[in-house]
């Protein structure tokens, strides 16, 4: 069952490569991030904490793309600014 810290780090590096191929900003979607990471989809998936890393990894510029119902679904989209 993965982390927040392993959701924290996947994330930071998807921004780090996107800032290396000079691209002006990355989205990133909770479910694709999760998979990257592991453990979904499945029944002790953490999508909350996953949701809740890329909120947190927010800065200003940045805007949430596609919030699911409840905030915490597979399809959170956030549009990250590059470079950071």
């Amino acid at each position: 069952m993965p982390k927040s810290e392993e959701f924290r780090i996947e994330l930071e590096r998807q921004i780090a490569r996107a800032e290396a191929r000079g691209l002006a900003f990355l989205e990133v979607i909770s479910g694709e991030l999760h998979r990257n990471v592991g453990g979904y989809p499945g029944p002790d998936h953490r999508m909350p904490a996953c949701c809740s890393v890329m909120r947190a990894a927010m800065r200003g510029g940045d805007q949430i793309v596609h919030a699911p119902p409840s905030g915490q679904g597979a399809t959170l989209r956030i549009r990250y600014q590059l470079p950071r």
